[in-house]
């Protein structure tokens, strides 16, 4: 495998497309929370013009539902030719060949979920909504993959890392990622079919209390770099199930306090928003998590559990003697 040196600008410049992509998720979870993902019946065009020739700022005053949606195409044109320069950047600075592949990786899911937002649009099919919701998640993930792979630690851990405590890590990591997938995805029913409610509550507390052993055994890896990620990854699924709670009350309302939930209300569109939005940013947390502490595994010279094992073998073997 070809070796590569940290290259500070490269990654701040992968670091910046996240607030790129942000903004696109961020108009598309509006455009859901507002049920507007059909305000126009045609694309790549809307209503017959081009993307960049639409009047799109006439229909700020107008047409809210026409004006979140094209706001959310033209979100996603940028994110488009943003990781465009980012997949140039890897190519010219990069050394490792399958960092390069992962770019463009990047790049065709980035292009996958357009089409899939297209498709959305000529079937008229709500079910390509949810996948289409998904699939921003995939993106996302594949994002933070990426930075997390360019950045200074993952590089050099070959040279700073020597011993670590990361055994119990492993499959705590996988096992979370995979219930915050299934969570995920149970969210999007909700959002797009009203079903699966019930299950995403009780999911949702229960990677909750998996959480807390998760960034438990993290920070008692000995590694900070993982340790930090495992207590990061509690304060977002802590953070998300707030949310979720929040958006349950502006949805349902509160009797007890005498809140009455208004359909359509602001706060009620921008709670569910953000906490589709920040479930995206709970995913790719998980995601990241896992990567440190497999690449910390992939280097550690001895894992203390093994050391652990090979003492007790030593010690029983002297006394057996």
């Amino acid at each position: 495998m070809t070796s590569s040196s940290y290259q500070p600008r490269l990654h701040w410049f992968a670091i910046s497309t996240v607030v790129v992509l942000m903004t696109t998720l961020s108009a598309g979870a509006l455009v859901t929370s507002k049920n507007a993902g059909m305000a126009f019946r045609d694309w790549p065009t809307s209503d017959g013009q081009s993307m960049l020739t639409y009047p799109w700022l006439q229909d700020f005053a107008r047409n809210w539902d026409k004006f979140l949606e094209h706001g959310h195409r033209l979100a996603g044109l940028l994110i488009g030719c943003w990781v465009i320069a980012l997949v140039g950047l890897v190519g010219w600075f990069e050394r490792r060949t399958w960092v390069k592949l992962l770019a463009v990786g990047l790049l065709a899911g980035v292009v996958i979920q357009g089409i899939l937002g297209g498709f959305r649009v000529w079937l008229d099919e709500r079910g390509l909504a949810m996948i289409h919701g998904f699939f921003a998640a995939c993106v996302t993930a594949t994002l933070a993959t990426l930075i997390t792979v360019l950045s200074r630690p993952w590089i050099e851990a070959p040279q700073t890392i020597t011993t670590a405590r990361i055994g119990a890590a492993r499959p705590l990591a996988v096992i979370v990622l995979a219930l915050l997938t299934v969570q995920y995805l149970l969210g999007g029913a909700i959002r797009h079919h009203g079903s699966g409610l019930h299950e995403h509550l009780g999911l949702g507390l229960f990677v909750a209390v998996l959480a807390v052993v998760n960034a438990i055994v993290a920070a008692r890896s000995g590694n900070g770099w993982v340790a930090f990620t495992g207590v990061g990854l509690l304060l977002a699924v802590l953070g998300q199930v707030a949310l979720g709670g929040a958006t349950w009350v502006a949805k349902w309302g509160f009797p007890a306090s005498g809140h009455v939930a208004t359909a359509d209300s602001i706060s009620q569109v921008a709670l569910r928003t953000v906490h589709m939005v920040f479930g995206i940013f709970v995913f790719a947390s998980a995601v990241v998590h896992a990567l440190r502490v497999f690449r910390v595994a992939s280097v550690t010279r001895v894992d203390s559990a093994e050391e652990e094992f090979r003492s007790l073998s030593v010690a029983s073997a002297g006394g057996a003697s």
